[in-house]
Parts: C-alpha cells; sequence; structure tokens
C-alpha cells in the first residue's frame, strides 16, 4: 500500500456523498435485519434457488437499481453506474443457495437475550445476501453515481454440486463475461478476506454388477466389496504435505439388503489443494487406483463395470500481492483501523482468481457459528463497520477500474483446473 493510496482513501472517505451512505447504513440496521428474516424464510436447496432469486429482483427493482433481469443461469442481476454503460464493469455477488435439501426448516428463531438469530443459512449466506442490498440501497440514497458499473448480483451454485455454476456463466458466457475487471463475494460473517482460492475435484465412483441372491448367487462380483477395495487403496495413496492436498470420501451408497448381492454402490470424493498441478496428479492417481483394484474384473463375464464421473471442478488461483485491489483493501482498512487478514478459501472468488481476474471474497460482519448445521447462527451486532469497508473498498476500485482491467487483461489466464 502507497501514500497515494492511503490519500485516495481518506479523500473518498470524506466526501458528503459517502457520509450520507455510511448514515443511511447506520439508521437502517433495522431494515437489513427485516431483510434477512425475509430472506431466510425463503428456501433454497441446491439447485432450487429461484424463489430467493426472484424476491431479489423485487427489491433490486424496488431499490432503483438498472437493467434488472435473470440471467440464463438463473443469476439475479442489476446495474449502477454511468448512464453510458460500455467500461469496466465490477461485480458484487452474494450467492443464493444453502447447502441444505429441500424441506429443511426455514423459519429463523430470535432470540430473547440477545441479537442472534438461528435458521439453516441464516449466516451463509443470508448475511452476505444482506449486505448485497445494503450496499445497494446506501448508494441509491446517497445519490452515487460510481465511476464504472457496479454489477448486483445474487448468484446461483456456490455451494456443493452446483460447482460455481452462476459464476461459470457470468465469467464464461454471459454478457458481461468480457467486461468484468474486478469481483468481489461477499460471505457470511466476520472481516476475513479470501484471496487465494482453494482448488477442488469432486467425483462420483460407480461400480455396478448382475446383482442377485447372497447364497444361490454367490460368486457374482460384489459392487459393494469391489469399492471398498478400491477406496482402501484410494486412502492410502502419498499425497502431497506442502502444499498440502487433501482426500476425503464424503458418501458411500449401494444394495438393498444383508442377503442381496447389490447391482450397484457409489461413492463420492473430493480433492483439495491450492496448486492446481496437485489436484491433477492426485486425480490421476485416483484413476491408477481405481483401474488397479477394479478394472481386472470388468469383463464380459463378470458384468462389472466402473464409471468415473467429474461432479466437481473447482480452480485454484490466488490474488497477487501486488494488485491494485489488494492494494486498495490495505487503504481502506488503515483508514477505518482494521486488520487486514488474508486466508485460503473455496468460494465464488475462485473461479476470476483462476483466471487472473483480480478478485476476493469477503466477510460482511457480524458473528455466525454452526455454518452447514441446523443450528446455524447470525447475529449481525457490530456490522456497521464492515459495511462501510465494503462501502469504500467497492467505490475505490470503481475509481481504479481501469487499471484493475489491465491487470486482468495483463496475463495470458489459463484453463480453470
Amino acid at each position: 500500500m502507497s501514500a497515494s493510496d492511503h490519500q485516495r482513501i481518506t479523500s473518498l472517505a470524506s466526501q458528503t456523498a459517502v457520509h450520507r451512505a455510511f448514515h443511511w447504513l447506520h439508521l437502517h440496521q433495522p431494515q437489513l435485519r427485516r431483510w434477512l428474516l425475509e430472506i431466510v424464510r425463503i428456501p433454497a436447496p441446491p439447485f432450487g434457488e429461484q424463489p430467493r432469486a426472484l424476491w431479489f429482483l423485487e427489491r433490486f427493482r424496488s431499490l432503483g437499481l438498472a437493467n434488472v433481469h435473470l440471467d440464463d443461469a438463473g443469476n439475479a442481476l442489476a446495474e449502477l453506474g454511468p448512464e453510458e454503460a460500455s467500461g469496466p464493469v465490477l461485480l458484487l455477488s452474494a450467492h443464493l443457495d444453502t447447502v441444505f435439501p429441500p424441506g429443511s426448516p426455514s423459519e429463523p428463531i430470535e432470540s430473547t437475550e440477545s441479537t442472534r438469530i438461528y435458521a439453516p443459512g441464516v449466516c451463509d449466506n443470508a448475511a452476505g445476501l444482506t449486505a448485497l442490498l445494503g450496499i445497494a440501497a446506501a448508494l441509491l440514497h446517497a445519490r452515487i453515481r460510481p465511476a464504472a458499473t457496479i454489477l448486483f448480483a445474487a448468484n446461483v451454485g456456490e455451494e456443493g454440486e452446483g460447482d460455481l455454476r452462476g459464476m461459470r456463466h457470468l465469467f464464461e458466457r454471459g454478457p458481461y463475461r468480457d467486461r468484468i475487471a474486478s469481483a468481489i463475494a461477499l460471505e457470511g460473517s466476520g472481516t476475513a478476506v479470501v484471496t487465494q482460492a482453494l482448488g477442488s475435484l469432486r467425483f462420483r465412483i460407480t461400480v455396478t454388477g448382475p446383482g442377485g441372491h447372497s447364497w444361490s448367487d454367490a460368486g457374482v462380483p460384489n459392487p459393494i466389496l469391489m469399492l471398498s477395495r478400491a477406496l482402501t487403496a484410494i486412502a492410502d495413496l502419498p499425497l502431497p504435505p506442502s502444499p498440502l492436498t487433501t482426500l476425503n470420501a464424503g458418501h458411500i451408497s449401494g444394495g438393498t439388503s444383508v442377503n442381496s448381492i447389490p447391482s450397484s454402490a457409489i461413492a463420492l470424493i473430493e480433492l483439495r489443494s491450492s496448486r492446481p498441478t496437485s489436484l491433477h496428479d492426485a486425480a490421476l492417481q485416483v484413476r491408477r487406483a481405481l483401474e488397479d483394484t477394479i478394472t481386472p474384473f470388468v469383463t464380459p463375464a463378470s458384468g462389472l463395470s466402473l464409471e468415473l464421473e467429474t461432479i466437481g471442478d473447482r480452480p485454484a488461483g490466488a490474488l497477487p500481492l501486488d494488485s491494485a485491489l489488494l492494494h486498495t483493501l490495505r487503504a481502506v482498512d488503515r483508514h477505518l483501523h482494521l486488520a487486514t487478514e488474508l486466508r485460503l478459501g473455496s468460494t465464488d472468488a475462485n473461479l476470476p482468481l483462476a483466471l487472473d481476474i483480480p478478485a476476493l471474497a469477503i466477510g460482511t460482519g457480524g458473528l455466525g457459528g454452526g455454518i452447514h448445521t441446523l443450528d446455524e447462527w447470525y447475529d449481525p451486532i457490530g456490522r456497521e463497520t464492515a459495511l462501510r469497508r465494503l462501502l469504500l473498498l467497492l467505490l475505490a476500485s470503481a475509481q481504479i477500474a481501469p487499471q484493475l482491467a489491465a491487470e486482468a487483461s495483463s496475463t495470458n489466464a489459463p484453463d480453470p483446473v
């Protein structure tokens, strides 16, 4: 961070319009809480985000944002920026989906003893979605017209097998793909910042056979035993400790009864690493382990078959330490007397970071816990400073949008892992 970065933030924060936006955030914490409660009440299971997306379209329109629409992936989008919107775009996003399946409880419970709110998905990511609306509302109230177009996105597909499909559309197929100069993803509570993307590869292993009776068809290949043999071999694979590469078997299923030879067995496994080459090498080892343990038994006579299907591909990447976006964040944090806590994580920022587009994921303040459990909670206490931070970071990034765009195009973007 240079002295000019600090001066730029100090000058920006002293503007009357920015103070009006800060004032809106201060006075409207009750409104933000009401929005959060409304968001939580709308279930958004994996691949079932549309009701929540439609709610966001209504909010975007009522706030007065421009070009409010759903894109082909189901992302709820809106714009704020110059009247002649043809230059760089800054993406501010928060993911709509939760990890919870259809039928999960969605009615929030407000503590009678504190400001905590309990509900599945209330922190991840109703807190981030609320901040998305709050920043838009504050900018519009203050009549701030940013120097570059801000694209507000309540996006689909961040969790699990969603496989970043909302971000993939925005950066690979959507009409904004060649204009996005930087991306900020709003994630839950706290103030930590993810600038290093933890990549992952996810697979479904399926072993099928003819099945049969445990006695009269004894000797028929048993898919569960075959799959178990393969998983044992996979568990013994030597994975690199630096950078740490991990393997997890998260789900296994198959069979119908204790006296039936199953006709199929399925396992879901995941590899994670911050280095793309480590992921590829580990995936190759998994394939070889399957070939060594199961493929020899796959013959026309056995009726056995093996399938390895990729169900998730989150690319790894990192925001360079000399990025203008990171310098701007540090200057904002210095102005607000916040520590800049950089972390490794798996978020919507993975996709742009892997494409060498300046990006980060950032907490939206408050406290949270029980993430991805039915006991998840969020406490918005003290989040006002985090929201001011987001607003300053966004506006300061708009000031240097051409520089960020040049930064994004100055390297040859690698193919996503």
